[in-house]
C-alpha cells in the first residue's frame, strides 16, 4: 500500500507547536507503553462543541456507518472525553484525538487550547488552510495523538468536510497495520502453499485458520472453533481468466460472488438449498481502488443462505493482474449472530489486503 498523503499541518515540528509547560510529555525512556483495543478513539472535545456542528462534522468522519452492512454499526469505537477530565491513564490510550477552536472561551476548550504557543496559533490565524497536527508516541510509545482546530467553528467543520476520506484513512491504515502485528504473527504455511499451487497467489492467513476446501481454482480457509466471544469468519480465494472489463462492473462481480458461493459454500453440507448468496435488501457498497498497481474493486454487503437459515455480512475484492491475465475474488464472511461485525471485518480486510496476487514462483522452485 502507498504511505498516507501528509497533512498539511507539518510544520517545522511539535516543539513550534507546543507551550512549554509542566504538562510536557514525558522523556522516551519514560514513557509507559499504549494502551487502547483495536479501532479505539478516545476523541477530547467540549461537551458543547460536540453537540454542535463540529461534532457533526466529527461523527460523520469517525462514527460513520460501515456500509453493506445487516444493522447499523460504526467505523471506529469511540470514547468521548471532556478535556478537564483527562487523566494519566487516560493519555496513554493508543488513539488519542484533541478537538479545539482558539475562540472557544470556555474552560473545557482552554484546556487543549493552553497547548498551543501563540506563535502557532498566529499561525493558523493567517493561514486558514491549517487544522491538523499528528504527533507520535506523544504520552506513550506506540500512541497516535491528533489535533484538530481552527480559529473558528465555521473554519474547522469546513476543513473537517474537505478532510474526511484523509481523517478517516489515517486511523484505518494504523490499525490495519496494529492488527496486522498481533493476528499474523504466526502464519498457516499449509494454506499458503495451497494457494501458491492452485490460485498462484501469495496470502498472508493466521495459524488459526485451517483449510476447509483446497482445489484448482479455489480455496476455502475458516476459524474452526467459533464461540461465543469469536464469530464464525470464513475467507474464500477464486481465480478466473480475465478477459474483459466488463467483469469488474457491479453488477457481475455480484453474479461471480453468487456464483462462487453457491458451488462452494454451504450453511449445512448435507443441504443442498443452503448454498450461500448475497442479500439484495441491503444495497451493496463498491469502491474503486489501486493496490500494487493492481485495479481492484471493494464490495461491503450482507449474506443470507438460500433457505434463510443464516446470515451476516462480507467483505470482498476483485482485483486484476492484466499481466497475468486473471482476475481473482477474495472475500471473508461473517457468522455472527445479534453481534457486533466490525473487529472481524477489520481482521478480513487486514488479512486479505496482505495477499500478493502477482507473485510469481521462483525459477527453480
Amino acid at each position: 500500500m502507498k504511505p498516507l498523503l501528509r497533512f498539511s499541518m507539518f510544520i517545522l515540528g511539535a516543539v513550534m507547536l507546543f507551550a512549554c509547560d509542566a504538562n510536557s510529555p514525558l522523556s522516551e525512556n519514560t514513557k509507559p507503553k499504549a494502551r487502547g483495543s483495536i479501532g479505539e478513539i478516545i476523541l477530547v472535545i467540549d461537551s458543547a462543541k460536540y453537540a454542535g456542528p463540529v461534532g457533526d462534522a466529527l461523527k460523520n468522519i469517525f462514527e460513520a456507518d460501515i456500509p453493506g452492512m445487516i444493522r447499523s454499526e460504526s467505523k471506529f469505537k469511540v470514547n468521548k472525553v471532556d478535556p478537564r477530565a483527562m487523566t494519566r491513564m487516560l493519555k496513554m490510550s493508543t488513539n488519542l484525538v484533541y478537538v479545539t477552536t482558539f475562540d472557544d472561551k470556555g474552560s473545557a476548550s482552554q484546556v487543549i487550547n493552553a497547548q498551543f504557543s501563540k506563535e502557532s496559533k498566529e499561525k493558523a490565524l493567517n493561514d486558514p488552510s491549517i487544522y491538523s497536527l499528528r504527533v507520535e508516541d506523544e504520552y506513550a510509545v506506540g500512541q497516535e495523538v491528533l489535533y484538530l482546530f481552527g480559529n473558528n467553528e465555521e473554519q474547522l467543520v469546513a476543513n473537517l468536510k474537505k478532510n474526511s476520506d484523509r481523517l478517516q484513512n489515517l486511523f484505518e491504515v494504523r490499525e490495519r497495520g496494529r492488527l496486522e502485528n498481533i493476528i499474523l504473527g504466526r502464519k498457516n504455511s499449509a494454506a499458503e502453499a495451497e494457494a501458491e499451487k492452485h490460485l498462484g497467489i501469495k496470502i498472508s492467513v493466521p495459524a488459526s485458520y485451517q483449510i476447509a476446501k483446497s482445489q484448482p481454482g479455489f480455496l476455502w480457509l475458516r476459524q474452526p472453533t467459533p464461540t461465543e466471544r469469536r464469530p464464525d469468519i470464513s475467507l474464500i480465494f477464486h481465480v478466473e481468466d480475465y478477459v474483459s472489463e466488463e467483469q469488474t462492473f457491479p453488477e457481475n462481480i455480484l453474479a461471480l460472488r453468487d456464483s462462487i458461493t453457491r458451488q462452494h459454500v454451504f450453511g449445512d453440507p448435507e443441504d443442498p438449498t443452503s448454498y450461500v448468496v448475497t442479500e439484495k435488501q441491503i444495497p451493496p457498497a463498491f469502491r474503486n481502488m489501486v493496490i500494487n498497481d493492481n485495479f481492484t474493486t471493494e464490495i461491503r454487503a450482507s449474506w443470507r443462505t438460500n433457505n434463510i437459515s443464516m446470515g451476516g455480512t462480507y467483505l470482498g475484492y476483485v482485483m486484476v493482474d492484466q499481466e497475468k491475465g486473471k482476475l481473482y475474488y477474495l472475500e471473508g464472511f461473517v457468522y455472527y449472530p445479534n453481534e457486533v461485525h466490525r473487529d472481524a471485518l477489520r481482521e478480513i480486510e487486514t488479512i486479505l489486503l496482505n495477499t500478493d496476487i502477482s507473485w510469481v514462483p521462483e525459477q527453480g522452485s
